[in-house]
């Protein structure tokens, strides 16, 4: 992250999770593909979870590193320095780059066809009921199940019954769709891999990632890139010559247009210094927001385009974005806020947030380690501290603590307390994750409700419930003393429907009267909660936590893609639970807890 970012946020996306600065932009995408469908059908051979989720991992890491496979296997640095990927993992990916698969993939290809895999998408079928619908049904094709489902056999089949079948007819009665959104944190390492490779062109003096991008939303369909230059068709060669590309669409003189690998296309713009700030302004959006800034301007006498803001055929402003705003009257207001929702009238009245910064977060409490690996809990801390960080959320499956210590009051206990209370000057919350079950309760053994600092619930089972069941399974969840931070509330998927349905309104409100938090996640997968559920949030006054889901130190940095939802719901730091010192985050843990202290700083 640069000094502008950490004092003022992300300055734009490119800050946010972008570890790497490979001039070159990898084609990492089709082995994480691969390393996922290995995961998926070991899921679908009940195979051990951690397997599972090593192999879905090691995907997240490829997907989102910046150096291409096939350069670090012929140069370096190994595959096993990426947190993660031990020696059969590395070699596993090595073959993937190599050959298009691994073996152990070939061999799991040859037990179960395709489509059976795609069923784990349906709302409902999980890895059993999948298999039910491949062997006692036959079902090997989307046509297959499209004739079970009108016959009524899927709900006799083993394991399933009416709310399956339901949901596969739901799920047949949508048209098959490709998404042309890609989350915002897979697409930072490709603009941020754009970006360095076009710094590096002689006389380019400015880069910029603008569109949906730079406004940090949480999908992006393309990327438009703005630069000047000195030399407008020298920056356009150097564009052209970007090796992930697969076509050049359009070639001008300050104006180009290339297909990624990926399928994602990249228009690049070369415009005049004078005009840099309204251009960026212009291609930044969103369209809602710029027309309203138009009528403005024309309300003043002025004209305001890509090329500046004009008075009587004269440019008044445009070298900067500042200068554009002022012109009109305005203050600059933030890319993530520019969705004409209210932004423009709380700039015409002086009140507009002072939204949360990177530099206003004191920690993350929701980091996966097995609070029996000391020497993971000591590197996350170790990577905490390295970012200024006061305290860190070491967060343990409550099942998986019940299975490693056979359900022991005694053992989960010493297990839970095993991590000292600071590490490296870091203040350590000893968090423990539970599911929400199907009637609302937490499943949580009370050795763990009484020995754990925090406690996060989520919904991990039953998403075919109705809304109104969801909404009271969760509202119910919330009533326990224990829950101090909701989890994936709606367990949306950003490049798909949500696994279920839920009325966050009442959640939101629930999470208010009942003193708890709710969550930002930065897995790229869900962003959950969105930017209109955080500003829900604020308006209720339910504290946000925002957290990485990391699984490796290096996640630490995604964190920031968190942030990003966070702004653009309007948030400041008083709003977000994280951005709290330590002695006023342990003081609102132990009002959260109705009586049952947390561990005060020393």
């Amino acid at each position: 992250m640069s000094a502008g970012a950490a004092a003022d946020g992300p300055a734009s996306p490119l800050d946010a999770g972008a570890r790497t600065a490979a001039p070159q932009a990898p084609d990492n995408v089709y082995v994480a593909d691969r390393l996922d469908e290995t995961a998926d059908l070991l899921q679908l051979q009940d195979a051990n979870p951690f397997r599972v989720r090593a192999y879905r991992n090691a995907a997240r890491t490829i997907r989102r590193h910046g150096v291409p496979v096939a350069e670090m296997i012929s140069k370096g640095p190994p595959l096993t320095d990426l947190p993660g990927i031990g020696e059969d993992l590395a070699g596993k990916i090595a073959e993937c780059a190599m050959t298009g698969a691994h073996a152990l993939l070939r061999e799991l290809r040859q037990g179960v066809p395709p489509f059976v895999v795609e069923l784990l998408d349906i709302p409902g079928i999980g890895p059993k009921r999948a298999i039910a619908l491949w062997r006692d049904l036959g079902v090997r094709t989307r046509e297959q199940l499209r004739r079970a489902a009108l016959e009524g056999r899927i709900a006799g089949a083993s394991g399933l019954g009416r709310a399956a079948q339901d949901a596969v007819a739901a799920m047949l009665a949508k048209a098959p769709t490709t998404p042309s959104r890609v989350p915002i944190p897979l697409a930072a390492p490709v603009a941020r891999a754009l970006e360095v490779h076009l710094r590096a062109a002689a006389g380019v003096e400015q880069v910029t990632v603008a569109g949906s991008f730079r406004r940090g939303r949480e999908t992006v369909g393309d990327l438009d890139v703005l630069a000047t230059a000195a030399k407008g068709d020298a920056c356009i060669e150097r564009f052209c010559a970007f090796p992930d590309i697969t076509r050049v669409a359009a070639r001008g003189d300050t104006k180009a247009t290339v297909v990624l690998r990926s399928g994602m296309q990249v228009d690049l713009r070369v415009v005049a210094p004078n005009a840099y700030g309204s251009a960026l302004q212009y291609f930044t959006g969103s369209k809602a927001h710029s027309i309203a800034l138009r009528r403005i301007a024309q309300r003043r006498g002025l004209k305001l385009n890509e090329y500046g803001v004009f008075r009587d055929g004269q440019r008044i402003a445009g070298e900067t974005e500042e200068s554009v705003y002022a012109a009109i009257g305005l203050p600059l207001i933030p890319p993530e806020l520019r969705e004409n929702r209210g932004e423009i009238e709380a700039a015409l009245a002086g009140r507009l947030p002072a939204l949360v910064r990177a530099a206003d977060l004191r920690g993350d409490l929701h980091v996966h380690c097995a609070l029996d690996d000391a020497a993971l809990a000591e590197a996350f801390c170790q990577a905490a501290a390295s970012r200024g960080w006061t305290y860190l959320g070491l967060v343990d499956q409550a099942s998986r603590l019940v299975s490693a210590n056979g359900g022991e009051p005694a053992a989960l206990e010493r297990a839970l307390k095993r991590i000292p209370a600071e590490l490296r000057g870091v203040r350590v919350l000893r968090v423990v994750e539970c599911d929400i079950t199907p009637e609302g309760a937490l499943a949580l053994p009370e050795t763990l409700r009484q020995a754990a600092d925090v406690v996060i619930a989520a919904v991990h089972s039953r998403f075919d419930l109705s809304r109104d069941e969801q909404t009271r399974r969760t509202l119910r969840a919330l009533q326990d003393p224990a829950l101090r931070i909701l989890a994936q509330p709606s367990r949306r998927l950003v490049v798909r429907d949500a696994p279920y349905d839920v009325d966050m309104g009442q959640v939101i409100r629930g999470a208010a009267a009942a003193g708890v938090a709710v969550e930002i996640s930065a897995d790229p997968a869900r962003l959950d909660i969105g930017d209109l559920d955080s500003r829900l949030a604020r308006e209720a006054g339910v504290p946000v936590s925002l957290s990485c889901e990391a699984t490796s130190p290096e996640d630490l940095a995604d964190l920031n893609f968190a942030l990003l939802q966070a702004r653009r719901g309007w948030l400041e730091a008083r709003h977000v639970l994280n951005a709290r010192p330590w002695p006023e985050l342990v003081s609102w843990l132990r009002g959260a807890a109705r009586g049952r202290p947390v561990s005060a700083p020393a």
